[in-house]
């Protein structure tokens, strides 16, 4: 089964988060657990986390539906003692608020070596916050997402990604999620269905594709290699229609969350009916 979804509010408390997802046709969806623009946020009530569960037990999202992100601050590659520190406790609370809520995996960007330290330093340091994260926690999985390398930001290529991995103790418990997007903007081509083929073999050569564990569905902006985050509806940038059909029907991509971050809102309804409709071979 596809879990298509949107990256759904959470205002007001997690538990609202799968009652948006309902609003819009989605088998599954994303959320961010706390204020991903805030250090600090209140420990989660035990009743908003069971409100959360039944909440997806009622519209059928299952864990592996869900993937949650956390913070935008978070560096887990910070070269700086303050930083890093402050940054690996900040993850280990967003681990553990998953835990709390009944999730089973947790997204978020690896981090920025701010042209102080070496790439493989910074790398090195990524794959240390998640042991030390894992070592703190049970049953969530630690999902990096590939960026599209703008600034310092490391996780762009697919060997980077492989390398955080190789480092990480516990296999079981490490995963990757792919924004078509970023990948496009790293110079990854997704425009035909030969691109596709080409890019997720690659992706599957050089990381695994049994390490996959979430997508992020963006068309893009900006030209193919540009380093630059800009994502666009759905068909209507520079990636253009065909990467979606052909994520939608692949079915290695089955029985994991496939998650627009699409920048209008108010179009989402209508792009998760799309990607069913991809899905289903209706389109």
């Amino acid at each position: 089964m596809k879990y298509f979804g949107a990256h759904v509010s959470a205002a007001g408390g997690p538990e609202n988060a799968p009652l948006n997802a309902r609003k819009i046709g989605a088998t599954g969806f994303a959320l961010f657990t706390k204020n991903q623009r805030q250090w600090a946020a209140a420990p989660l009530d035990p009743r908003q986390a069971e409100a959360f569960r039944a909440n997806c037990r009622a519209g059928g999202y299952p864990p592996q539906s869900i993937l949650p992100h956390d913070s935008y601050l978070i560096n887990l590659g910070h070269p700086d003692r303050e930083g890093i520190e402050k940054s690996r406790a900040a993850f280990y609370d967003e681990m553990g608020r998953c835990e709390l809520l009944g999730l089973d995996r947790l997204n978020f960007h690896p981090g920025s070596h701010l042209n102080r330290i070496s790439a493989s330093e910074c790398l090195r340091r990524i794959a240390e916050s998640i042991n030390l994260a894992l070592d703190r926690t049970r049953g969530v999985t630690a999902v990096i997402e590939n960026t599209a390398g703008q600034g310092s930001n490391l996780g762009y290529a697919f060997e980077q990604l492989a390398e955080i991995i190789d480092a990480v103790e516990d296999k079981s418990r490490v995963g990757v999620c792919i924004d078509t997007c970023h990948a496009f903007a790293a110079g990854y081509d997704l425009r035909t269905q030969q691109a596709c083929d080409g890019t997720f073999g690659e992706l599957d050569r050089i990381v695994g594709l049994r390490y996959l564990r979430g997508l992020h569905l963006n068309d893009a902006m900006k030209p193919l290699g540009s380093r630059v985050d800009r994502h666009a509806p759905m068909g209507e940038g520079q990636i253009g229609m065909e990467c979606f059909r052909y994520i939608a029907r692949d079915p290695r991509f089955d029985g994991m969350p496939i998650i627009l971050e699409t920048p209008d809102e108010e179009r989402w309804p209508e792009e998760i009916a799309r990607l069913k409709a991809f899905a289903e071979g209706r389109e």
